[in-house]
C-alpha cells in the first residue's frame, strides 16, 4: 500500500516509518503473526509466546460457538495497533478513506496535530491528548493499539480487560437503557444486547469530548454513538466492527473496523504488559523527537 504525506520534512517521514515498523514488529513479536480463518488452521506448528515465555501451541477450532458467549482472551495480531488511524478508513490521502466530515468537523480536525498519517508532525509537536497522560478511551480503545484482550461475563454486565494500559470497561448487558444527559467519561456509558445467540451489539454514549477518535487526530463531539458488534464466528475466531456516528462532526455514519478478527488463547496465556510511560517517550524524542526546523538546519 502506498502511503503519501504532505509533509515537506524528511525527518516526519523517517520518524513515522520507524513508528510503523515498531509498532508492526513488537505486534508481531508478541502474537507470532496475524492468523484467521484457514489461515489458523494452516498454521497449528507455529508457536505462540505469553508474557511469561511460555510456548503455547496454536491449536484453532471452527467448531461451533458456545451460545451468547464472547468470553475468554482474545488476540487480534498486528491489525489492531492501526498506526496509521483506524483500521477501515487510515488516514494514508485515499479519497476513499477519508471520513465524510461535516463543516465542523473539519475545523476540528484541523486543530489536532497527530504523530501518524498524512498530516503528521514529529512527537515534540504532538498534542496527541494520550501523550499529554489523558486515558484513550472509547472509541480509540478499539482503534489503536488494540492487543490481546480478556473478556469476563457475569449474568448482568461484561468486563473488557485491555493489554494497552492495563485499563478495563463494563459493558451493561441486564437490560438497562444508556443515562441521558450524563456526566461525560473517557470510555463512556456502555450498554449491550444480543442480536442473536452470537452477535453482541454495544452502544456507547456519553463520551469525554477530549478524546481522540483514532491515532490520526479524528475529532468527535458530545453527540458521539459509538456501535460495537462483536460477533463469534466459531469456537476460536471472534469478529470486532465499529461504526461512528457523530452528526456534528460527520454527515454520516462511518465504518471504523470492519470485521476485525481475533483468535481465542488458551486459558493459561499470560498477558504481556504494555504502558505509556512519559520516561521512555522523553528518551525517544532525544532521539528522534527533534522538529523539523531543527533537522532541516542540520
Amino acid at each position: 500500500m502506498e502511503i503519501q504525506f504532505k509533509t515537506a520534512s524528511r525527518s516526519n517521514i523517517f520518524i513515522v516509518l520507524i513508528g510503523a515498523t515498531i509498532l508492526c514488529s513488537s505486534a508481531l513479536a508478541q502474537t507470532g503473526g496475524y492468523q484467521g480463518g484457514g489461515a489458523a488452521r494452516a498454521q497449528k506448528a507455529t508457536p505462540n509466546i505469553d508474557g511469561w515465555g511460555n510456548n503455547l501451541p496454536i491449536d484453532r477450532s471452527t467448531a461451533p460457538a458456545p451460545p451468547r458467549d464472547i468470553s475468554g482472551i482474545w488476540d487480534p495480531g498486528p491489525r489492531g495497533v492501526q498506526q496509521l488511524g483506524a483500521g477501515a478508513m487510515p488516514e494514508d490521502g485515499k479519497p476513499e478513506h477519508r471520513p465524510p466530515y461535516t463543516a465542523a468537523g473539519v475545523e476540528k480536525l484541523n486543530t489536532t496535530k497527530p504523530s501518524n498519517g498524512v498530516r503528521s508532525t514529529v512527537p515534540a509537536e504532538s498534542d496527541d491528548p494520550v501523550i499529554a497522560g489523558d486515558p484513550q478511551g472509547i472509541p480509540r480503545e478499539d482503534l489503536f493499539e488494540l492487543r490481546t484482550t480478556q473478556i469476563f461475563q457475569t449474568p448482568v454486565a461484561i468486563y473488557m480487560l485491555y493489554q494497552f494500559g492495563r485499563v478495563w470497561r463494563v459493558i451493561w448487558t441486564d437490560g438497562r437503557e444508556a443515562p441521558k444527559d450524563a456526566e461525560p467519561r473517557w470510555f463512556g456509558y456502555s450498554v449491550g444486547k444480543w442480536a442473536d445467540d452470537n452477535t453482541l451489539v454495544v452502544e456507547t454514549t456519553g463520551l469525554d469530548e477530549r478524546t481522540w477518535i483514532d491515532h490520526a487526530g479524528r475529532p468527535h463531539s458530545d453527540a458521539l454513538r459509538v456501535e460495537e458488534r462483536f460477533h463469534r464466528v466459531d469456537r476460536d475466531h471472534l469478529e470486532l466492527s465499529v461504526t461512528i456516528d457523530d452528526p456534528k462532526m460527520y454527515t454520516k455514519p462511518w465504518a471504523a473496523l470492519n470485521k476485525l478478527v481475533f483468535n481465542l488463547e488458551p486459558q493459561t496465556f499470560d498477558v504481556r504488559e504494555m504502558f505509556w510511560s512519559p520516561t521512555e517517550f522523553q528518551g525517544y524524542n532525544k532521539l528522534l523527537g527533534e522538529t523539523a526546523g531543527e533537522s532541516d538546519t542540520k
